[in-house]
């Protein structure tokens, strides 16, 4: 009894922490230009020595914005390495369930960030992105290869997880689906656009980018299956389509004296996961029972639509929309709440065995040790009623794309949005090119490329 409530009290900090009223601050900041002060924030809010991975995602993301490329590397590849520790395998969490580790039971703010599956494929995606504005189209290529195999590994692991999340409910007798949570936002997970995508972690926006990277490095045959793939995951969309017309034949053309130009549309940020009560039914002895726990609930923030227009140098380039980070993070947490409710239901049912436990011993003895045994159990009830609501929100929410063949030289790109014109000057050299573009309310970003000359 008293080593829980060691833990309990050890771990109350990090238990109350508000992940979203944190970043709030920080990506405002951000929003507003001030990329470092956004990054004075984010240190402040991670005072301690041994920083999570997820403090290295949202570092790399504000490096990225001020194109600090190298140093957003340095911190998405140690994010890189804490999510491999945190969930080798991508299954630790399931394993460490079914041996009872206290943060499980406690709350899951206590486990180091395991990283969700799609912020793992965008994290390679984005440090593909970076290795492209150095002009690296070689590691690059890495990266973008190293982030579809992830999606191969993720899709056999995931399947034998849900498995085991779904044995193990029914074993305990706990409920799997978030609609039996009474007045939980169905709404929020349960669309006809979040239950079109085929998983939580696949994105088109990677496998069009692996296409135009070996299409780059003149590699045909390695570039139409990222752009096959690209279309079955964003059928009908016509600027996808086009990349595989034409494909050998712009491989093989001489050198034009013009650059194939990628642009990349980000607009808003991630959406947030916000901790909210419900009553979830647990079984304590021979009855069920109704106890508070919290459950994390999407919720869109800064969300703005993407771009109706894109000009570059006085001609307009149509705007297709690739991948949605609000959806897939919406597909993720659906998925998820099987596992997260089981885990709401190991909690719970300790929290009530401990508070009968304690009662039935402090009607028989009013010691001291009883009195802390009943301010551990209010301690841990009160742990109980934060869900996890940490999350990488310094991704865009959703992303878009347009494509040209366009004169080299500085330009300027005209983004058209509902709420105006946004506008930047960019440099085009080499026969290929990536820019990507990264809109944050009134402000926008611009990563230019530095190709090489036979790119």
């Amino acid at each position: 009894m008293i080593r829980w409530g060691l833990v309990l009290l050890l771990s109350g900090c990090a238990a109350f922490r508000s992940y979203d009223a944190e970043l709030y601050t920080t990506l405002e900041r951000a929003s507003a230009g001030n990329v470092d002060e956004a990054i004075r924030l984010l240190d402040g809010n991670n005072s301690q020595p041994d920083k999570d991975a997820l403090y290295y995602l949202e570092l790399g993301m504000l490096q990225r914005l001020a194109s600090r490329y190298d140093e957003s590397q340095k911190a998405w590849t140690v994010a890189g390495a804490r999510l491999q520790a945190a969930a080798p395998g991508l299954l630790g969490g399931v394993s460490e369930l079914a041996r009872g580790i206290s943060s499980y039971v406690v709350n899951e703010k206590l486990r180091a960030y395991p990283g969700y599956d799609y912020e793992k494929v965008m994290l390679l995606t984005y440090m593909a992105l970076n290795h492209l504005a150095l002009g690296d189209y070689d590691s690059a290529r890495v990266a973008i290869k190293q982030a579809h195999e992830l999606e191969a590994q993720i899709a056999e692991l995931r399947a034998q997880q849900y498995q085991e999340v779904e044995e193990s409910a029914r074993e305990r007798g706990a409920k799997a689906s978030f609609k039996e949570l009474n007045g939980y936002p169905i709404e929020t997970l349960d669309t006809p656009e979040v239950n079109a995508l085929r998983n939580g972690y696949q994105s088109a926006l990677s496998h069009y980018l692996a296409g135009f990277i070996y299409e780059a490095l003149g590699e045909p045959s390695l570039a139409a299956p990222g752009y096959r793939q690209a279309n079955e995951l964003q059928p009908g969309r016509p600027l996808l389509e086009e990349a595989l017309q034409g494909l050998d034949q712009r491989v093989a053309a001489p050198d034009d004296g013009t650059t194939d130009v990628l642009l990349i549309v980000g607009t808003g940020t991630a959406p947030a996961l916000q901790s909210r009560q419900f009553l979830l039914p647990v079984a304590v002895g021979d009855k069920f029972i109704l106890i508070a726990n919290a459950f994390p609930v999407m919720t869109s923030t800064w969300y703005s639509p993407p771009p109706t227009q894109l000009v570059l140098e006085g001609r307009t380039l149509p705007v297709a929309p690739i991948a949605s980070v609000d959806l897939m993070a919406r597909r993720r947490l659906k998925d998820d709440m099987p596992g997260i409710m089981l885990r709401a239901t190991i909690r719970s049912t300790a929290s009530a065995m401990l508070q009968y436990q304690a009662q039935r011993a402090s009607d028989r003895e009013h010691t001291l040790a009883m009195a802390l045994a009943a301010g551990v159990f209010t301690l841990g009830s009160a742990l109980l009623a934060s869900a996890d609501d940490r999350t990488w929100r310094a991704l865009p929410a959703e992303v878009s794309i347009a494509r040209g063949r366009l004169p080299r030289g500085t330009g300027r790109v005209t983004l058209h949005t509902l709420e105006g014109e946004r506008s930047a000057e960019v440099t085009l050299s080499g026969r290929y090119a990536v820019v990507d573009l990264r809109l944050l309310r009134h402000q926008l970003f611009v990563n230019a490329p530095k190709p090489r000359a036979d790119r």
